[in-house]
């Protein structure tokens, strides 16, 4: 007979992380007895707890666990049995480990989590951190010292193998956190009617099972209230009312926070759907068991029995057709009363719009009278800023030494000259390039420049 401390481990454990890349030897020390080394060697103390709060929340995860479920550990002899290890046997840790994430805020008692009214994340959700902060610590200190507490902030008990103060389920808070974004995400995606925003207990179970892992196939009961109370409590993101759930924007503050009894006949209009969806899948599936059944007995050359069938399947198409005509009315309902539900918010979102619009309107510095005294006010700021400038820029001019007095008489000589060298300029250009001079305007050459003109040859 195999040890304690050699039995097999869980091959599903072996492959999970951190333990698929951590060393025997590595093993041996986490599993060992790590409560001392809380004040003698604090950095390993915390390296170990974070490696076994990451071991834990995945061995959760998985859902190997006999509970089955993907958010609750579940603590005590159980799972000392399924975290064995070759070579370390039991994990002796475990105890100071669990208290200390439960001190850390990482782990709650499931009883705690569903059953207080204070936010995970608030401060105060731990009677021994109230404590702490109110005795001091220094006086808290001391009665560590004397055994009145422990390390861990509560009364000291010892941990040897017969203290089972810390067994218990306890839900793993980051993968709440999680899941209970996924299931956000995924309500975001739909168009946001008021159909879309309610849910009864069981179609909140269908609608989000598959966010956890698929081994589990459905979300148990005991998860779904776990996240619908984080939801609910933490994120503010739904409402709760019995068996009734409505998904709400934790931003808008200006919203009803309840469940109206129109909430009510809409979720009564999408269940009847609902359930006239899964019957007629239902009839579907039996009249094809039937049209099955009927070709193997004509197979079989046992006609009496297959027309029997096919007398089955023609019942329940006779009920099929009925369901299909009651599915085609109520979805036909239910959407008649979507749309005026929505009416109904949109009228009030354009009141509350108009409300606003006109409460800024009748601020006082919207008014009329005090428009025109700050138009007028503004354009004597402006003529001021140009004054300002236009006196700026003289100083800096009279700082560089720039005159900027002119002699206006000066200016209108200087003027007429240029205007009288342009017109001169005009004038010589059309002499040199303007229109051809005719031939009796050319100039005749001089007698001694004329050409001597050619004396005739005789022929012969």
């Amino acid at each position: 007979m195999q040890t304690p401390s050699t039995s097999k481990a869980s091959p599903a454990l072996l492959t999970l992380p951190p333990y698929d890349t951590t060393s025997p030897s590595r093993l041996q020390s986490l599993y060992s007895d790590i409560s001392r080394q809380k004040h003698s060697n604090p950095a390993s103390y915390n390296a170990n707890i974070e490696w076994w709060r990451k071991a834990l929340e995945t061995v959760v995860r998985s859902g190997i666990q006999s509970h089955g479920s993907t958010l609750v550990l579940s603590a005590g002899p159980g799972l000392m049995d399924l975290l064995r290890v070759p070579g370390a046997g039991k994990p002796l840790a475990l105890a100071s480990v669990v208290t200390e994430l439960r001190t850390q805020k990482v782990l709650f008692t499931r009883s705690d989590f569903l059953n207080s009214t204070q936010s995970v994340y608030d401060s105060g959700w731990l009677p021994g951190r109230i404590a702490a902060y109110v005795v001091g610590k220094p006086l808290w200190w001391a009665l560590e010292q004397l055994g009145v507490v422990g390390d861990e902030g509560f009364i000291s008990t010892a941990r040897d193998e017969k203290d089972t103060t810390w067994w218990g389920d306890y839900v793993a808070i980051s993968l709440v956190e999680a899941t209970a974004n996924n299931i956000l995400t995924k309500q975001s995606l739909k168009p946001g009617g008021p159909g879309d925003t309610l849910y009864s207990f069981e179609g909140f179970k269908q609608e989000f099972s598959s966010i956890l892992s698929d081994s589990l196939g459905s979300l148990p009961d005991a998860d779904a209230k776990i996240l619908l109370r984080f939801l609910e409590r933490d994120r503010r993101a739904v409402i709760v009312d019995k068996d009734i759930i409505k998904f709400i924007n934790p931003d808008n503050t200006s919203g009803v926070r309840e469940i109206t009894s129109i909430d009510r006949g809409i979720l009564e209009l999408k269940d009847a759907v609902r359930h006239l969806h899964a019957q007629i899948t239902e009839l579907q599936r039996r009249q094809d068991e039937y049209t099955k059944k009927a070709s193997v007995a004509l197979q079989q050359k046992h006609k009496p029995v297959a027309l029997t069938f096919l007398r089955s399947r023609k019942q329940f198409e006779g009920v099929l057709l009925k369901r299909l005509g009651s599915l085609e009315t109520l979805e036909a309902t239910l959407a008649s009363v979507e749309t005026a539900a929505g009416n109904v918010e949109l009228m009030k979102s354009y009141q509350s719009s108009t409300a606003t619009l006109r409460a800024i309107l009748s601020h006082p510095s919207l008014q009329k009278n005090s428009i025109e005294k700050t138009m007028d006010a503004m354009a004597d700021a402006t003529a001021d800023a140009g004054e300002v400038d236009e006196s700026i820029r003289i100083g800096g001019n009279v700082a560089l030494g720039i005159d900027t007095s002119f002699d206006e008489a000066e200016l209108e000589e200087e003027l007429e000259k240029l205007a009288r060298e342009a017109e001169a300029d005009k004038t010589q250009s059309k002499l040199g390039h303007g229109a051809l001079k005719t031939p009796t305007e050319l100039p005749l050459p001089a007698e001694s420049e004329q050409l001597p003109q050619r004396q005739a040859v005789p022929l012969g």
